[in-house]
């Protein structure tokens, strides 16, 4: 099936919905890298729904609670039942009057604190509120948020597992049992909490940053097989690996939110070069690459100006050959167990 604009949809795992395999994730609105311009900002969005685009995920953390409310702006005089929204639990935030204590990458945002809390109460709590900063009456989906070591260390780790488990979770489940929402899930980093957390909880849908791309997969040795076997949907963010696999190995490409380190840019320009060979750009294959999974349902891809909205689109209904995943394999670039697109 299609949207109405031509992008593929597919079902998320057991929520009852159906997504575009090219969603929009709202990091980057949350001024990750820079200040944005709010009228420039709420246009992208504008942009991908008028392209079809039909997932829309989000978080209290982006920019402290700036990406949901410029996300909010853009839909909510969209038509009913044109868009899926998925947001997250995890950290409240609080008004800084005197302004906000710096504890996140982003450079900008709203005058606010953000407080890790995944108990039952702060759940409750963190999704009315995003409910107000985005001013809808209701979000589709609600991701418990990095409570994984990849955020927190490991010794941290597990005590914020065990919060969310006997909390966030307590809580999403009964939203969802009350038809409050329809589905809810995980946005983590970290591939062996997220597989431990799907052995042991009841949950419909993932949000994995990161670690399943062109450059790398860790996902293959549990959580994908886990999501498939349990049919689980799978979002996926940072399918450019932050950056490099959208730029290329260029100086200054970002490798999880920091500069490349030299490993990674050696291995990049491998791919690229093998890309290039078969005349398809890095970027394009980075984003059709993991869609060949089946448990995959979609891809949360960040833009920050409606030029890059586009041109995610056209590189979403791109051909690329099986003949580039092949090669790849063939020179040890990608997993080869790696399900390829068809």
């Amino acid at each position: 099936m299609t949207s109405p604009k031509g992008l593929p949809k597919r079902k998320l795992g057991r929520t009852g919905l159906e997504v575009t395999a090219l969603g929009f994730g709202s990091a980057p609105l949350g001024d990750i890298y820079e200040v944005l311009d709010d009228r420039v900002a709420i246009e992208t969005v504008e942009t991908a729904a008028a392209a079809g685009v039909s997932l829309f995920d989000t978080a209290p953390f982006y920019g402290q609670g700036s990406a949901e409310h410029r996300i909010g702006t853009a839909l909510r005089r969209r038509p009913k039942g044109s868009y899926v929204v998925s947001t997250k639990v995890g950290r409240l935030l609080t008004p800084a009057p005197k302004g906000r204590v710096k504890t996140s990458r982003f450079v900008g945002g709203l005058e606010f604190n953000v407080t890790n809390d995944y108990s039952y109460d702060a759940a409750m709590r963190s999704h009315e509120q995003s409910l107000h900063r985005l001013g809808l009456p209701a979000v589709d989906v609600v991701l418990i948020h990095d409570a994984d070591a990849w955020t927190h260390g490991q010794e941290e780790g597990p005590k914020r597992y065990r919060e969310a488990m006997e909390g966030a979770y307590r809580a999403l489940e009964k939203l969802r049992s009350e038809g409050v929402i329809k589905g809810i899930g995980l946005g983590l980093n970290d591939p062996a909490y997220m597989a431990r957390y799907l052995r042991d909880g009841d949950f419909d849908c993932i949000l994995m940053a990161g670690r399943y791309s062109l450059l790398e997969q860790p996902a293959l040795e549990e959580v994908l097989p886990i999501a498939e076997q349990k049919n689980i949907g799978v979002m996926l963010g940072g399918v450019f690996n932050s950056g490099i696999l959208a730029t290329g190995p260029v100086a200054g490409a970002r490798y999880n939110y920091t500069p490349a380190p030299p490993e990674i840019i050696a291995k990049v320009q491998k791919i690229e070069r093998v890309c290039e060979s078969h005349g398809v750009p890095l970027a394009t294959a980075a984003m059709h690459f993991p869609l060949g999974h089946p448990a995959v349902s979609s891809l949360a891809l960040g833009a920050v100006q409606p030029e890059e909205v586009r041109r995610n689109v056209a590189a979403m209904t791109a051909k690329v050959p099986a003949s580039l995943w092949s090669d790849l394999k063939a020179e040890g670039l990608l997993d080869p167990s790696a399900p390829v697109p068809a």
